[in-house]
């Protein structure tokens, strides 16, 4: 048996059946003749919706701020590790934690319908966006690759709505896109409008990205997040191990105070603990809505830098995050 409910899964709403096979007492011989008096009708309810959609939008915050200090959590482990280790060594070290709480929950294989959805998700938010923005991160800063990934939310809620066929309200779309105009303007901003290979693998991990979101989001509808990120990463240890086998041999190894904390930071947080709270909120409140709170990130990211990384805040920062925030409200409050 599934021990699921004490696990960060999908929510579920107990709605028993009726037993249709209990016996129905004898009707009384006066109530075939005596008409039954008009009893008043069940008081309105308000549905799961609004409660299930507030309980995601929390997971989706704390989703973000592990998210948030992915960036310097990378640069951090760059100043030890090569670009290849990294993501090698942070896929794998997810993987084995990964299986790990897999064992001791007892989880079973999902249904074989399910893994080609887990095979997407996998080799998106797994393998493909740690590599390509791990590589970008060796010659872009991270305040640079935070905006830049800010266009995150919008791929995503193309993506999803490409692939479920939904069609979200003008309103959302009109916030979604503010909001992907204020990122891109807070990004060419602050780069003088250059653009460097950096970019090119940043632009490819928003694709790749987005595709993961999007496909673990909706498998969160059907099952925990605790099954989809879980076996995502366990699905990916074989390639996780070989790869850091590889890039070991190749790449210099130097275990600093950074970057030891920053491979495990992401490894552990980022990609385990933050994709599991990310799924969560997905699963409650639809992948086009949680999406949208991801525009949040860049921003927090920025002062990550400022902290950890000693770099300089732009000036734009302020009214950067005020726009932001104003459109994450509106979609918030508009049908996903």
């Amino acid at each position: 048996m599934r021990d699921n409910d004490s696990a960060i899964g999908p929510a579920r709403i107990a709605d028993p059946a009726p037993d249709l096979t209990a016996p129905t007492a004898a009707p009384h011989p006066a109530a075939s003749t005596a008409p039954a008096p008009k009893q008043p009708g069940p008081a309105a309810v308000p549905g799961p919706g609004a409660p299930a959609a507030s309980t995601g939008a929390v997971f989706a915050v704390l989703g973000v701020v592990f998210f948030s200090l992915t960036f310097p959590a990378t640069s951090w482990a760059l100043d030890g590790f090569g670009p290849w280790t990294a993501a090698a060594l942070r896929a794998l070290l997810a993987g084995l934690v990964a299986a790990g709480v897999l064992a001791a929950r007892r989880v079973p294989v999902p249904h074989r319908r399910h893994w080609g959805g887990l095979a997407i998700a996998a080799s998106g938010v797994v393998i493909g966006f740690p590599l390509l923005t791990t590589l970008a991160l060796e010659t872009s800063t991270t305040s640079h690759a935070a905006v830049i990934v800010g266009l995150l939310p919008l791929t995503t809620a193309l993506y999803s709505t490409v692939r479920t066929g939904s069609r979200p309200a003008p309103l959302f779309w009109v916030a979604a896109l503010t909001g992907a105009a204020v990122v891109v303007a807070f990004a060419v901003q602050q780069s003088g409008g250059a653009l460097a290979v950096g970019d090119l693998f940043l632009c490819g991990a928003l694709l790749v990205c987005a595709a993961g979101y999007a496909e673990g989001g909706r498998l969160a509808r059907e099952l925990p997040a605790l099954e989809v990120i879980g076996w995502a990463l366990v699905a990916c240890l074989p390639v996780a191990a070989v790869g850091s086998a590889f890039a070991l041999a190749h790449e210099p190894v130097a275990l600093t105070s950074h970057s030891v904390p920053g491979l495990v930071w992401g490894a552990v947080a980022s990609q385990f603990v933050g994709m599991l709270l990310w799924y969560r909120a997905m699963g409650l409140s639809g992948v086009a809505r949680t999406s949208q709170v991801q525009l949040a990130q860049p921003l927090l990211t920025l002062v990550w830098a400022v902290l950890l990384l000693g770099e300089r805040l732009s000036p734009a920062a302020p009214a950067a995050a005020l726009a932001v925030l104003v459109c994450i409200v509106v979609v918030q409050r508009s049908r996903a």
